[in-house]
């Protein structure tokens, strides 16, 4: 069922990515491809209030969010993430112009997700991350 063919081997050993979508077939196609690429996945979650509870129960690196999730939408997730500095990525149908004005910078991906471009939104999310987290460190 891969949209797209994955071509190199970008290697996500040990992060954790939560994952929040409520179609079963392209959660499953998302977690799998995160999984063999070393990932260790959270979730899924098929809805907001599940999702929000894996957020606040789990140390998470970044998270794959669906935007409408059976008609409620993922902000709050988004927002409990941000709030936390966990980067989120959303994998959409909708277009640029859903996203709330502080979701602005967040990486969007258009359903049907090409799962390269998810590894490495997962990759640079991650690396941007721990790049800040360096330098508020040093």
């Amino acid at each position: 069922m891969r949209t797209h063919p994955i071509r190199a081997k970008i290697p996500l050993d040990g992060i954790r990515v939560l994952v929040v979508e409520d179609d079963y077939f392209i959660a499953d196609e998302i977690c799998s491809t995160l999984r063999e690429h070393g990932a260790e996945i959270v979730g899924p979650s098929p809805d907001v209030e599940h999702g929000l509870q894996m957020v606040r129960s789990n140390d998470i690196d970044c998270a794959v969010l669906d935007i409408n999730l059976q008609g409620d939408y993922a902000f709050g997730i988004a927002s409990e993430l941000r709030q936390r500095g966990t980067p989120a990525i959303f994998a959409t149908g909708y277009d640029v112009s859903v996203l709330p004005g502080e979701f602005s910078d967040s990486i969007r991906l258009e359903k049907p997700v090409n799962l390269q471009a998810l590894l490495q939104a997962v990759q640079a999310a991650c690396g941007r991350r721990q790049a800040l987290t360096s330098e508020q460190e040093s």
